[in-house]
């Protein structure tokens, strides 16, 4: 790994830590960055989930008052999102490099589909919430004791469709990071019905978890780039906690279309080249 390529990676987890923390879509950076040092793609996606879990564990830290009060939502759908995130990191890991190297670019593609379709989906969850919320008319009183073993209502909101979304996107989400929390999102936002933070809150937090389990596995396979995923590790973070800032002055559209174009160019290189 030579200066220029350090400073690639650098660059890339800086810049891929704050698209994370704006619109998603993270990994559309860093892979590609990864790709032109060199590395194999299955590598690089690899080292791209293992240098990339810090962004997610700061964005979780940074939603902790949203997710104060959801520790039932996160105990019905934690399992579900790490089990998913398994299954991907085997199921990667099992099939021949060949077989990833056929995919990536329809990957790549599927990926940008979801970041040009978040906005649509965040109408979606808005236009639903305004028809199930209804005012107020009752007189408030005291709340009534729930029964013995009763569910709280964020656990009764949880419901196995909704289980389900989380499972696929988890295997999504292992198998090929990018997108994974813009198709979370879509998945809590419209099969839940709560604050779009609070949502995004869980989403975070629910990503880190597929990330980790797939990072573990990964970590014990030993088919990381350690040089890259370090340096990924240390600019993901500070782009999640510092360089978010930087990017919120680009206007949300124009950063959301410059990494839709980036993977585009980036599957059309890699159909041109299979």
């Amino acid at each position: 790994m030579g200066p220029g390529d350090a400073l690639l990676a650098a660059g890339a987890g800086l810049l891929a830590g704050a698209v994370n923390a704006i619109a998603g879509g993270g990994t559309l950076i860093a892979f590609p960055a990864l790709l032109a040092t060199g590395l194999p793609a299955l590598t690089a996606n690899i080292t791209c989930s293992v240098g990339l879990v810090t962004g997610y564990a700061g964005g979780a830290v940074g939603y902790r008052r949203e997710l104060a009060d959801q520790v039932d939502r996160l105990r019905a759908l934690g399992p579900p999102a790490l089990l998913g995130g398994l299954i991907g990191a085997v199921i990667l890991l099992a099939t021949p490099s060949s077989s990833f190297r056929a995919v990536v670019p329809y990957l790549v593609l599927a990926s940008c589909l979801l970041l040009a379709a978040q906005t649509r989906l965040a109408a979606v969850v808005a236009r639903r919430r305004a028809h199930t919320v209804t005012p107020v008319t009752t007189p408030v009183t005291t709340p009534a004791v729930p029964a013995a073993g009763a569910r709280p209502p964020a656990a009764r909101t949880v419901t196995w469709p909704t289980r389900f979304g989380v499972l696929i996107a988890g295997v999504y989400g292992s198998y090929f990071g990018a997108g994974l929390g813009v198709l979370l999102l879509g998945v809590l936002g419209i099969l839940l019905t709560d604050d779009l933070q609070r949502t995004n809150g869980l989403k975070t937090l629910l990503a880190f978890g597929v990330n980790a389990v797939g990072v573990v596995v990964f970590l014990i396979t030993a088919k990381v780039a350690w040089g890259y995923a370090g340096i990924l590790v240390v600019a993901s973070l500070a782009g999640g906690l510092i360089g978010a800032r930087i990017a919120r002055r680009m206007h949300p559209a124009l950063l959301r279309a410059a990494v839709i174009t980036l993977g585009v160019v980036v599957a059309i290189v890699l159909l041109v080249r299979g």
